[in-house]
């Protein structure tokens, strides 16, 4: 399938200032609890449990886990990296106590960085939102993993429709996020995420939760 720039812009247009400001409560607050079931605590002990002091958080959100989680030092580096400028504001300002440096990349294409390599890569609730079949959008840990420390962890979670249990209104949102172009996610399936991460990392771990999967591995 070829992948069209009005498709990757599409996953993450929805996410405006004005949105961004109800994101937690959306999503964090009701839709991963009651609808995905996946306890947004679960992904916030996901980030405490990977997260360095040299850390580049790809597809940033709100911040929100940066925001809540203790890094393994008073004055860690911290990157963010997304296509979106909002979200990269957003949460740049809600760490503006870490002074991050913001990039602004489609993780799509091979990523222009010419710093040093990170020990820790989040990629939280963003391969769902990748145009494109999972094998194809699983190049993104290739363009990461150039990124990291040799040892490095990248980690983080994504939705899933194939392989994971979903309730009615689960398939019921996902289909119509699908149809908005919000997620791009309706030939993600357990197995492939398995085969992809497995393929480029050592120490793969994936937990189901829900009809989220959080995932990590090693460079």
């Amino acid at each position: 399938m070829m992948v069209t720039q009005k498709q990757v812009e599409a996953g993450q247009a929805v996410y405006t200032r004005r949105t961004l400001a109800l994101y937690d409560f959306v999503v964090l607050g009701v839709s991963n609890p009651f609808i995905w079931k996946c306890p947004t605590r679960r992904l916030e002990d996901h980030y405490a449990r990977h997260l360095s002091a040299n850390h580049l958080d790809v597809g940033v959100g709100t911040g929100y886990f940066l925001d809540r989680c203790r890094f393994p030092a008073d004055t860690p580096r911290v990157a963010l990296m997304d296509l979106n400028p909002d979200t990269l504001a957003f949460a740049a300002q809600r760490i503006v106590r870490y002074a991050p440096k913001t990039y602004r990349r489609n993780v799509l294409e091979p990523i222009a960085f010419s710093g040093e390599g990170f020990d820790s890569v989040g990629v939280n609730y963003l391969l769902h939102c990748l145009p494109g079949s999972l094998a194809e959008k699983a190049v993104v840990f290739d363009h990461l993993k150039a990124l990291m420390n040799p040892g490095a962890v990248i980690f983080g979670s994504t939705l899933l429709q194939g392989g994971v249990p979903r309730s009615a209104l689960a398939r019921g949102l996902m289909a119509a996020y699908n149809r908005k172009g919000i997620f791009s996610n309706r030939e993600d399936d357990l197995e492939t995420l398995q085969h992809e991460l497995g393929q480029r990392f050592r120490e793969v771990s994936v937990e189901v939760l829900g009809c989220a999967a959080l995932f990590s591995g090693r460079a």
